[in-house]
């Protein structure tokens, strides 16, 4: 039986039109949402209140994410900017700020992308590296079939037109446009492969790209050419799995923290999950690496995984969020105050109380002057936030699912 819906903690209510995208950072600390005009703001998790905000495009923004001393803006106006994010002081964090006491990122760099389909970005941090360096996979310049990968941040483009350029012509669509039989990329997620061992040096790892696309299908996809090798034409990369489970569009897709699994949503009634950690082998056998879940909601537009794997939260065209088990698709429960589509959503860091790890947990010896107790950073890592067309930000404070997820 699904557990009766709680009311949001929270609304933020800093935008003015529809909010398109969301991202919160690793440590819980800022909350970063875009909408349709390319407004962003950067919201304290501490005081509610807005750090920042800024026109970062001309169209309604793809995706946003931190990245270090950095933020990733990608809009729907065919750009990608990083800018530097303005330092915070500990008083706009915890009290009240006018935007006139707010500092402006300023463009670090920028790159023409191709944004004719609503394709975010996917950052791919280098660990280990002496600087900031990431991979970054966007669409194709030409063709919105295919993939590229390129280097942050010398802006360079190691893995050109990703997939399958012979079949970009292959069909003709309803619109009058041709492109390949599966369509234009929806969905993209670049990774290391998880079955590499966590030691292994980044040259022994398997780079792999998971796409969803336009006819319903998603393909896994790893890189067979040598590291510091680039590529064309899609050469140097292998075809792992193709699974078709979804008769309409994929909208959205995610992907679990460890990199074993991912689920699709779609305008139909259906929950794809992939297994990542199938070889192409395995996946040929009896037991695939795609199996579809179905759900009795239809109309869905975005979907997350909180970062211990264990519950998603679905965002549907009726304004609504639903929990889900990631493991059996059952419904954990229904968040309701949105009048209007949820567009996106995403889930704090979850701090497991038996095992508190990383950033989340801190030094309570530090003498910070602006330090939180524990209890405060284990009821943030509670938190679900759905962006909602109805220019909206919920926040919403999660029971523990531990019994009910497994």
């Amino acid at each position: 039986m699904a557990l009766p819906a709680p009311s949001p903690i929270h609304l933020l209510r800093s935008h003015s039109s529809a909010v398109s995208t969301l991202f919160i950072s690793t440590d819980n600390e800022r909350i970063y949402s875009g909408d349709s005009t390319g407004q962003a703001v950067v919201t304290s998790t501490r005081s509610l209140r807005p750090l920042t905000s800024w026109k970062t495009h001309t169209d309604s923004l793809l995706g946003i994410e931190e990245w270090g001393s950095q933020i990733i803006t990608h809009g729907r106006d065919n750009k990608l900017h990083v800018w530097a994010r303005p330092e915070e002081s500990a008083s706009i964090r915890q009290g009240p700020a006018t935007l006139s006491d707010l500092s402006t990122p300023t463009i670090c760099y920028s790159m023409d992308v191709n944004a004719l389909n609503y394709c975010r970005f996917s950052l791919l941090v280098i660990a280990g590296a002496s600087t900031q360096e990431g991979l970054l996979a966007v669409p194709n310049l030409v063709e919105s079939a295919l993939a590229d990968i390129w280097s942050l941040p010398s802006l360079q483009r190691l893995h050109a037109a990703i997939g399958d350029p012979l079949d970009t012509s292959a069909t003709a669509f309803s619109d009058g446009r041709s492109g390949s039989k599966s369509g234009i990329i929806m969905s993209m997620h670049l990774f290391y492969s998880a079955s590499s061992a966590p030691s292994s040096s980044t040259s022994a790892r398997e780079l792999r790209l998971l796409c969803a696309y336009e006819d319903g299908s998603v393909v896994l996809r790893q890189r067979s050419a040598p590291e510091n090798q680039q590529t064309v034409e899609g050469r140097g990369w292998e075809l792992v799995w193709k699974f078709k489970l979804h008769v309409e569009s994929v909208m959205a897709m995610a992907v679990s923290s460890s990199c074993s699994f991912a689920l699709t949503v779609s305008a139909d009634h259906l929950v794809g999950r992939y297994d990542l950690l199938k070889t192409q082998e395995e996946a040929s056998e009896s037991t695939p690496a795609g199996t579809a879940f179905k759900t009795k909601h239809s109309g869905n537009g975005a979907v997350a995984i909180r970062s211990d794997g264990r519950v998603c939260a679905i965002g549907g065209w009726d304004g609504k969020v639903r929990l889900y088990s990631t493991k059996t698709l059952k419904l954990l429960g229904t968040l309701v105050h949105h009048k209007q589509g949820c567009q996106a959503v995403t889930f704090a860091s979850h701090i497991d109380r038996a095992f508190p790890c990383g950033d989340l947990e801190g030094d309570d010896s530090s003498g910070d002057e602006d330090d939180i107790t524990m209890e405060e950073k284990y009821a943030v890592g509670r938190w679900m936030i759905a962006g909602s067309t109805d220019a909206k930000v919920s926040i919403w404070a999660l029971m523990n699912f531990e019994k009910t997820s497994t």
